[in-house]
């Protein structure tokens, strides 16, 4: 294949040379000998150039100017298990239509059941639902095998679709491998989801096997969910079997017709794997969903091992030894990704319960009690723990950890400054971005890299990211679209049912032919770190100027008065400069209100941002819409406020909270 221009030719527009601006603190050195005690050091040391490299912007460099061969060399590094001929990379003519080491079987199974004692930890469970449960790696591979067995006695086979109405639990974590194994497809949704979220979802890719829980526990309170999961089990008509998991009612039979997880398991098997194509399909990832349905994105076996290889082992340093936490439910990518831990020998914790509760120092208790040593969590709870005046390195044994990941938003400054003053001083804080179009990352950390307040450390190996202007030229210090100029394994094999993929080539390859538009906005510094500021779906105009969301959230948001806020910017018809509203929640123990808070509000944004930034309106609001993996919804109340129905914007299956959104009705209808 041809590469894309080489990612030297990333330079300013010649009549708009970048201001020159000062680089935020340093918050975090990487040791002296990170590059001789590190896989990334070790991989670093043996490609590209004699000697290799010490320098992570020379190593990205030429991970994508020779993408290939940083594929194929990060393939042998990582030992990666397969029948046939590895020497054929890729091949096809366009980025839309690549295909990875098409020469080429394995199994992602095979890759997370593989190579370590049966005695060490694999996976650790805490539940609000029940006591909390360890399952070694002879355990894990045991009950794989059992799962396997029963899920080929149910008829499962390759191509087929297991679905999942499962919390985050051990036994998900057998379910999906049990599948993979197998060679069939695994989806899956928490058992808060309603009834239509999960139709709209599961119904698309027409599952043979449903496997779900009775009820779970949040936030102390029990939900019972057999009704919800018997309303699933019919609006499914390509089932032929359901798989009834006890959890939080296991005193209660399971429905009529259904089976078992203690028959589905009773019986011992092989541990047997379905080598497949390297793309053949492993799992199905869903969108949002709220407009219409959820896209339904297929990724394959082959694309999803490499790249998490490359995500756990190059740039968070996870291997053997390794405890890896990430706080996630079983509908987000990130619970995916936590599974993946170990396809790199570590072991995985699992947490199904209510990250408040009974307080926000719940997840830092169970990183220690766990020996976590990578813990993830998103950018919203660490900015509400620093709301919350906490100090986590006060209330609990942090001392095993070695990193802590933030993603799911930007993280702005301060909440990096506070990470640095109430956790730890002397570990990474790893802020990475991707998505579940391709279930990994874009840009993040790597433990060669410093870290920056408020800033991402690095682009990822292998990802020819950039920030493209409206003309589709690349610059530095500029804020662009996050462009891919090249193919990554883990692009997507398709959409659902989009057999021309005609579909998949208009979501992600229209703006720019050629190139993969993401959707957000990025901004690259001189130092190779970057900014995220938001969606580019939801980008405020102001005079001409292009203004990211998450830059005006991360000075809002670190107000202590403020709980939440959303920002839209209205177009004007008539082609005037339209109106900018800001909608504040205001924190209950807020000293000021109001008139008052409003005021601190605009001060702060001007002063920290610019004139430009401060909004036309500021107004109350009793809370901000969000989708069930805790996104803003900026487009749909724009739309909202512009006048369109809420049948037509969103469906409320698809939120966390669907009752905030007839307070911007109202105020539209004013």
């Amino acid at each position: 294949m041809t590469p894309s221009p080489p990612p030297q030719s990333e330079r300013p527009p010649p009549s708009e040379p970048p201001p020159p601006a000062a680089a935020p603190p340093v918050l975090w050195h990487p040791p002296a000998d990170a590059w001789r005690t590190t896989d990334i050091g070790r991989f670093a040391a043996g490609v590209g150039q004699p000697g290799g490299f010490a320098d992570y912007e020379a190593l990205w460099r030429w991970s994508v100017a020779d993408i290939d061969r940083f594929w194929s060399a990060l393939w042998h590094h990582a030992g990666v298990r397969a029948d046939g001929d590895v020497g054929t990379v890729r091949v096809g003519e366009r980025i839309d239509d690549t295909r990875w080491f098409p020469d080429c079987r394995l199994s992602y199974a095979e890759h997370a059941l593989s190579g370590q004692p049966d005695d060490a930890v694999a996976v650790l469970g805490f539940s609000e639902a029940r006591a909390p449960r360890t399952m070694t790696w002879g355990e894990l591979r045991d009950q794989v095998a059992r799962a396997r067995a029963g899920l080929a006695r149910l008829g499962v086979g390759p191509g087929q679709r297991v679905v999942g109405y499962l919390p985050n639990i051990p036994e998900a974590v057998v379910a999906m491998l049990a599948c993979a194994s197998l060679g069939a497809l695994w989806a899956s949704c928490p058992p808060e989801f309603g009834v239509r979220a999960v139709t709209d979802r599961f119904g698309q890719i027409e599952p043979t096997v449903l496997i779900a829980v009775d009820g779970y526990r949040y936030g102390g309170r029990l939900v019972d969910r057999r009704a919800e999961a018997n309303r699933i089990r019919r609006g499914l008509p390509t089932l032929t079997a359901t798989v009834w998991l006890p959890y939080a009612l296991p005193q209660e039979p399971p429905p009529d017709g259904t089976v078992a997880w203690e028959a589905l398991v009773g019986e011992a098997g092989p541990l047997e794997f379905t080598r497949v194509p390297f793309d053949h399909p492993l799992w199905v990832l869903f969108s949002s969903g709220t407009t219409g349905l959820p896209k339904s994105i297929v990724h394959g076996h082959g694309g999803i091992l490499l790249s998490h290889l490359r995500d756990l082992r190059l740039h968070h340093d996870l291997g053997p030894g390794d405890r890896f936490f990430w706080f996630t439910t079983t509908g987000w990518m990130m619970w995916n990704y936590l599974v993946s831990g170990l396809v790199v020998g570590a072991a995985v914790v699992c947490f199904d319960g209510s990250p408040l509760h009974p307080g926000l120092e719940r997840l830092w208790q169970l990183a220690a009690d766990s020996a976590t040593t990578c813990l993830g969590l998103s950018a919203p709870f660490l900015m509400a723990c620093r709301r919350a005046g906490l100090d986590p390195a006060g209330r609990a044994d942090l001392g095993a950890l070695r990193s802590v990941g933030s993603t799911g938003a930007p993280l702005p400054a301060a909440g990096f400054h506070w990470f640095y003053d109430h956790v730890r001083r002397d570990i990474p804080l790893a802020s990475v971005s991707g998505g579940t179009d391709i279930c990994s990352i874009f840009v993040g950390h790597a433990p060669t890299v410093p870290v920056w307040a408020g800033e991402i450390s690095c682009r990822a190996l292998g990802a020819d990211v950039a920030a493209f202007d409206a003309e589709g030229r690349p610059h530095i210090g500029h804020q662009g679209e996050l462009v891919v100029r090249q193919s990554l394994p883990s692009m997507p094999v398709g959409l659902w049912n989009d057999p021309d993929r005609s579909r998949y080539r208009s979501t992600y390859f229209e703006d720019f032919p050629g190139v993969w538009r993401h959707g957000d906005w990025i901004t690259i510094t001189e130092r190779g770190s970057c900014v995220i500021s938001g969606r580019s779906d939801a980008t405020l105009n102001r005079g001409g100027v292009r203004i990211g969301t998450a830059e005006l959230y991360g000075v809002v948001e670190a107000m202590p008065e403020v709980a939440d806020c959303l920002v839209v910017h209205l177009a004007d018809p008539a082609g005037g400069p339209g109106e900018l509203i800001l909608f504040v929640v205001p924190a209950p123990e807020a000293a000021a209100t109001g008139e008052e808070l409003h005021g601190a509000i605009a001060a702060r944004i001007r002063a920290e941002l610019s004139p430009r930034h401060v909004p036309d309106r500021i107004v109350d609001a009793p809370g901000v819409p969000r989708t069930l993996s805790g996104k803003k919804l900026e487009v749909p109340v724009k739309r909202i406020l512009a006048g369109d129905p809420l049948d037509a914007v969103v469906s409320a299956d698809a939120l966390a909270n669907p009752e905030t959104l007839a307070f911007y009705q109202r105020w539209r209808d004013g």
